[in-house]
């Protein structure tokens, strides 16, 4: 029996999963419009453990979702996720975002485009087929009116994330099917942080880093 704490801390969401055997027994998350994962985090951590009364000590991995989404996000999580496997002396696994983010949307056809907003006219995207088999990695994409017009053409398209919003205010073709209100949870993380478990698919905590995909850029304050 493997109980897998699953941390999601890409986006605005923040959110903690506890697994058994890939099935989830317990998750909290909160997606606020400021990011407040420093202070939230290790409280939902503690409050899941607590409600599927299952100690830290009988945990067997800590799973991350890897990115590509916030640095300040990502580094939250990154951080909280090692600090528990030294601790605990347990394993870390990491979960592409996307990914995990792709298996939100059940369709028996047409590929789904996983995307996270990048800032200005850019996401971060992957694409996957129905059976949520990556058909193409994740890539950083100017948004246009004709991107993507290939797959669209052919079936329709299902889109995920928060970058759908400016998206659906460009592609317009009949095919684009938008699924709004969508964020990157720990619940989805569960199934595919076991697979990895079985498989001991493990990082090297000392040396993991988080997927930014882009460089980080600081902006200054407008105070």
């Amino acid at each position: 029996m493997a109980y897998i704490l699953n941390i999601e801390t890409s986006t605005t969401n923040c959110s903690v999963a506890l697994s058994q055997n890939g099935r989830v027994i317990g998750y909290k998350e909160d997606n606020s419009s400021a990011y407040s994962h420093a202070e939230r985090l290790h409280v939902y951590i503690d409050d899941v453990l607590k409600t599927a009364s299952v100690s830290i000590d009988q945990l067997n991995a800590i799973a991350i979702s890897k990115g590509p989404g916030s640095y300040t996000g990502l580094r939250i999580g990154v951080s909280a996720a090692k600090g528990l496997c030294y601790a605990l002396n347990l394993p870390l696994i990491s979960v592409p975002t996307l990914e995990a983010l792709a298996h939100q949307v059940e369709t028996p056809k047409g590929p789904i485009i996983a995307m996270l907003d990048a800032r200005r006219m850019e996401v971060y995207s992957a694409i996957y087929d129905a059976q949520h088999i990556e058909i193409r990695s994740t890539e950083a994409e100017v948004l246009t009116p004709e991107l993507y017009h290939e797959l669209l053409d052919k079936s329709p398209v299902y889109f995920i994330g928060n970058g759908v919003a400016k998206t659906k205010a460009l592609i317009t073709h009949k095919n684009a099917q938008f699924v709004e209100d969508k964020l990157p949870s720990a619940q989805q993380m569960c199934a595919l942080s076991y697979d990895k478990f079985k498989s001991n698919a493990f990082e090297d905590v000392a040396y993991f880093e988080p997927f930014y995909l882009k460089d980080f850029i600081a902006i200054p304050s407008k105070k």
